[in-house]
């Protein structure tokens, strides 16, 4: 999961680099197929769903909370927020990160938007220690969520991931009712804040995937895979260097129950 994830970090870092004005939402979509084929793993996105998911990655404009399409015909502009989550299965093993990139000058309220999802998911990522709950998790991202004065999207959650892309438990980004496991050694959750700037509720467009907020308000999304392990949490899909160690043909980390 180390590997795959770091993949995906390394993907979406070039993703980051390629945001500008004048690129389009295809233009990310294919960079990501063409690193899927550099890579040599499986995208965990295309073909997913009913109907099947038509790319490797979604990517999401300004209101656009989640699973936007990426199309040839959607520019970017300067000033615009895009979201990409991107995913992929490697060895049998799934890994999964978003990141919300400015266009651009974006600005003040929408700089804070971002910065304030992502803090989130750093508050909710030092939760992750064993004996603690999911709960714990949902409720570092909705308190500093709402105390910053936006919205917490409850119709989408985060999730268990490991053999498959989606697995229990879900990883609320608020506090609610239902189950709240204890954290275990050995565990790793796809934690992912999507944060709006105005209220919480979304829409889907008739293309039966693209999530925006109903109220038209900037929406930001930040996601991580973080291991459970008794030394604390651990970020899979964090940038490590060793992981070109380790495709170089050279010893790599260990992985053992003492680091995962």
């Amino acid at each position: 999961m180390w590997a795959a994830n770091q993949v995906v970090c390394r993907v979406l870092d070039e993703i980051g680099r390629m945001v500008a004005p004048g690129v389009t939402t295809g233009d990310i979509g294919e960079l990501a197929a063409q690193a899927v084929r550099r890579y040599g793993v499986t995208s965990a996105f295309l073909g997913y769903g009913d109907p099947p998911f038509p790319a490797v990655a979604c990517v999401s404009v300004n209101d656009e909370v989640v699973h936007g399409i990426p199309s040839r015909k959607r520019v970017l502009n300067d000033g615009d927020v895009v979201s990409v989550d991107f995913g992929v299965e490697r060895e049998g093993y799934f890994g999964d990160s978003a990141r919300t990139f400015a266009v651009g000058t974006i600005d003040a309220e929408a700089q804070r938007l971002l910065a304030v999802t992502a803090a989130s998911l750093e508050r909710a990522i030092e939760q992750c220690v064993v004996g603690r709950r999911v709960r714990d998790i949902s409720r570092a991202v909705q308190s500093h969520v709402e105390a910053e004065g936006f919205s917490v999207v409850r119709v989408f959650v985060g999730h268990g991931i490991g053999r498959r892309m989606h697995e229990d438990p879900p990883v609320p980004n608020y506090v609610g009712e239902g189950r709240n496991p204890r954290l275990k050694e050995g565990m790793v959750l796809a934690i992912e804040p999507m944060v709006n700037a105005g209220q919480p509720e979304v829409k889907v467009d008739r293309d039966r995937w693209t999530a925006r907020a109903r109220d038209g308000s900037l929406s930001a999304h930040f996601e991580h895979s973080v291991a459970i392990t008794r030394s604390g949490p651990w970020v899979l899909s964090r940038y490590d260097g060793r992981f070109e160690t380790k495709e170089a043909g050279h010893e790599g980390p260990r992985l053992s129950s003492q680091n995962l």
